[in-house]
């Protein structure tokens, strides 16, 4: 039969419990950082009156990642293309707004 342990042996076992090393931290994931533009040269411009009309759904969003444009940029763009009659809205909220090519 097992035998009756000490205090010591007992206050020995309670803190010696528990599953040994300790667990470390993740790093965590490091997003790497887009060196993109923050005014249009005359490429980009062009890319973007050429290029983007043609697609059917059209976001700040896209235009960012299609143009390597930095966010506001491309809300400004898209703004643009509305109003030179390129695209049309489909819906528009304060966080996204999504358009599409103006033909029907």
């Amino acid at each position: 039969a097992a035998q009756p342990k000490s205090k010591e042996a007992k206050a020995k076992a309670a803190t010696s419990g528990g599953k040994g090393k300790k667990k470390k931290w993740s790093k965590g994931k490091v997003k790497e950082k887009l060196q993109n533009l923050v005014l249009f040269d005359k490429n980009t411009y062009e890319k973007l009156l050429a290029d983007i009309p043609k697609n059917k759904l059209i976001t700040p969003s896209i235009v960012s990642e299609k143009l390597k444009v930095n966010g506001s940029l491309a809300r400004k763009a898209v703004k643009e293309l509305l109003s030179k009659g390129l695209t049309r809205v489909v819906d528009h909220h304060h966080a996204q707004s999504i358009y599409t090519r103006a033909s029907h």
